[in-house]
Order: structure tokens, then sequence, then C-alpha cells
């Protein structure tokens, strides 16, 4: 088997058998095929697709690169959840334990943030001494007995994504419905889950803009969960301006117990209770999506949510104390107003422009080894249809940096203020099952 003729086949549009797939991908993980011949099969892709069955072989390549994890000492269905990524995304978060308050064990494995989306892992971390990496001891042992933890991601979890994923990237190639999918289901399926709930974003601050991209990639993602023997489904949710009020670390844990407790944003809050409706139906708690999101709405109301989260952070070595005093959170030093020029409606906000501006002013990272600024970021005051007068303050930047100039620059322009209010957008587009 020779890679230039895979690479010639996919070329032509012909479907790719398991071996050869298996015998590019291992190939190239392990340094016997080189960058340039990677990189024509990659365009071969991004111009020819995939058909089903190509994409769950490439998906379980990347999977048997390197380890997977075994979660079969824990009780129960393990239902995993997965954010195409946005801007303000602390629904993991949230949802971690609501769902585990229905019995459903959560065994979570989470990234950093990169880039203007930020990271559940660094957000828990704002937590003093909250710990994100436990032995898997540990690690099984909290799921089994508080039915829920979370970590970072192991190392070695799908090398072959991550070296491919790197050749993407400056191949233009990152783009390609096939190769998002297979990246995306990998690490979900490496992570050992049995049922995922994907959180699929569609507009200005996700990687897909546009509800038909998006709908093809969730179609994509289901279709390879499925195929796999993991019970799959997919939320489209709205991200043309970032989710509730606040774009950081610590003060995203802020609005997240907000939440919990009862008193958070409308949007994150639906987005949130739906993604948790649909993992505690997968794992058998309730048999309707109604019944299931009526119940976490009641888990919710009765305080017994927020002390969820709270005894979250206990069992992981933070101090619980936060959820009911936000000052023992990191804040930062100087905050900046940006405010309105003209009068009229917010019609709209560049959430992808907002997550930018709360990285430079340290709340994210340009590359993986920049420090985290747990105190950065921007509280919105305004949001999608709200009435502004000229002077009227649209959003407030936090930061401990004396040079603000870009980002004050970027959270203005990613305002757009017209004299008619905009229609609403629903928070939830649709549900692919």
């Amino acid at each position: 088997m020779r890679a230039v003729d895979i690479i010639e086949k996919k070329k032509h549009g012909l479907e790719l058998n398991r071996d050869e797939i298996y015998f590019l991908i291992h190939g190239y993980t392990k340094g016997e095929i080189p960058d340039y011949q990677m990189s024509a099969f990659l365009m071969a892709v991004y111009f020819k697709g995939m058909t089903p069955a190509e994409t769950s072989n490439l998906t379980m390549s990347f999977v048997e690169s390197g380890d997977q994890v075994d979660l079969s000492e824990i009780e129960g269905i393990k239902v995993d959840k997965h954010s195409t990524g946005g801007v303000g995304d602390k629904i993991s978060l949230i949802v971690i334990p609501l769902v585990a308050l229905a019995g459903i064990p959560v065994a979570k494995m989470s990234g950093r943030g990169l880039g203007h989306t930020g990271g559940t892992i660094d957000k828990l971390e704002s937590i003093k001494a909250f710990r994100t990496e436990l032995s898997p001891k540990e690690f099984i042992y909290n799921v089994n007995n508080y039915k829920m933890a979370i970590v970072g991601q192991s190392a070695n979890l799908t090398p072959a994504d991550k070296k491919i994923y790197a050749l993407r990237d400056v191949t233009s190639t990152v783009d390609s419905i096939p190769l998002i999918a297979s990246s995306i289901m990998s690490k979900k399926i490496a992570s050992g889950a049995e049922a995922i709930v994907l959180d699929v974003k569609v507009g200005s601050g996700a990687f897909m803009k546009s509800l038909d991209e998006a709908k093809s990639l969730a179609r994509t993602m289901v279709d390879i969960g499925n195929s796999l023997g993991r019970r799959t489904v997919a939320v489209i949710t709205n991200m043309d301006q970032p989710l509730g009020h606040e774009v950081g670390n610590s003060s995203e844990v802020i609005e997240a117990i907000k939440v919990l407790s009862g008193s958070g944003a409308e949007d994150e809050t639906q987005v949130a209770l739906t993604i948790a409706a649909h993992m505690c139906v997968l794992g058998g708690a309730y048999d309707t999506f109604d019944k299931a999101y009526s119940a976490l709405k009641d888990t919710i109301s009765s305080g017994r949510a927020v002390e969820k989260l709270k005894e979250l952070i206990s069992i992981q070595g933070g101090d619980p104390r936060v959820v009911e005093d936000n000052s023992l959170l990191p804040h930062a030093r100087r905050s900046l107003e940006i405010r309105a020029e003209a009068s009229g409606f917010v019609n709209a906000i560049d959430a992808e422009e907002i997550g930018v501006a709360a990285m430079l002013l340290g709340a994210g990272r340009r590359t993986k080894e920049d420090p985290i600024d747990f105190g950065a970021g921007i509280s919105l005051k305004k949001k999608l249809g709200d009435q502004v007068e000229a002077g009227d303050v649209l959003c407030i930047l936090h930061t401990d940096k004396e040079d603000t100039k870009e980002a004050e620059r970027k959270a203005f322009e990613a305002y757009t203020i017209s004299p008619m209010a905009p229609e609403k957008a629903p928070y939830i587009y649709t549900v692919i099952e």
C-alpha cells in the first residue's frame, strides 16, 4: 500500500476503505508519511468530502492512535457533552451539577481556551486550589460517589488528530466538515463516553457562521456517534452574541453560580437546561425531554443545583465559599467603560470581536503558552435588541494591563447601533437526533 495511491483515489472522489485510512493516519502519526503527502490528502478531502463510513473510520483511526479512557468501573451510562466553541460559554459549569443531581454520571474531560473562545478548565482554575488534574482512581471515585468529576484532557489522547490539526491550520483545510467532525468526535469517544450531547454553535462568535453549515456539521457528528455505538444528539445554538453577560474566567464562574441559583440570564439558562435535559434522557433518568427539562428547572428553584456546584468545587480541592462570596475570586484592578456614540437599538454584536478583545485584556491566549489573567474580561451591559441612548455604557472591560487601545477599539466596533430593533432570533435553532 502506498500513500500516493490513496491520495490519487481520494482526488477522484472514490471511497477509501478502513485499511487505507488507517495506513495513512497511523503512518503519518509515526512519521513514516511526510507532511506534503498528508497535506495533499487533506486538500483532496476538503474538495471531495468523505462518505459516512469514511468519516467513521477516520474518527476511529484518530481514537486508536493514542490512549483511550476506560470508564468501565463507573456505574451507569456515562454521558458527555461537547461545545464547538463560543464566547461566554460557561454551559459545562452549569450542566455538570444539574445532570449529576439527576443521577447520571458525568465523567468530564475538558480543554483550555485558545484564541477568542474560552476553556472550561481555565474558568475552574480561577477558583483557588481547584484541581483539574486527578489520578484515575480519584476521578472514578468522585464520579461513582458524587456522580461528577472534571479534568483536563490527557496529553496522549488522539495524538493523530493533534498532529493533523496543526497541519490543517497551515494548509487552509480547517473548515472541512468531515475533518472537523472526526476531530471533535474522536476526543469524545477516546474519553470513554457512551452517549454524547453536542452543543453546535452558529453565528458571529462560532466557527460555523451559517445555519446550513452548522446543520451539516451536526448531522455528520451525530451519524459518526451513532455508527460507532454512541447515542448522540446535537443541539444547534445561537452564538450571534456572547452567552449571558460575562466573558472571562472568574466572571463566568460567577455567572454560572447565578444560573444555578435561579437568577441567570435567559439565554444561557435556556441553553444549559436544554443540553442538560438531553443528557438526562440519554442517561436514562427521564423518558422524555419535556419531563427532564421541567425536573431540572425544579432542581434550580429548590436550591439543590447551586449546592451541588459547591460540592463539585469542594471534592476537587477548591474553596466552596466562592459560591456565596464572589470577592474570593480574582478581580481585575482596572475597569474601562465603552459607550455608545449614537442612540438606537443594538442591532448586532460581533461575538468573535468581543472574544478577541477579552483575550487582549488577558482573559485568553494567543498561543498555548500564554498565561491567563483570571480576573480579566468583559461585562456586557447591552445585548441584542436593547435600546440605547448616546453615552450609554455598552460594555465594561476589566484588566490589569495598561495598554488597552486595541481591546477598546474591538469592543466598540463589535457593537452595531441602528434606528430599528432587530428581529429576535431563537437561542436554540434545532435539535438533530
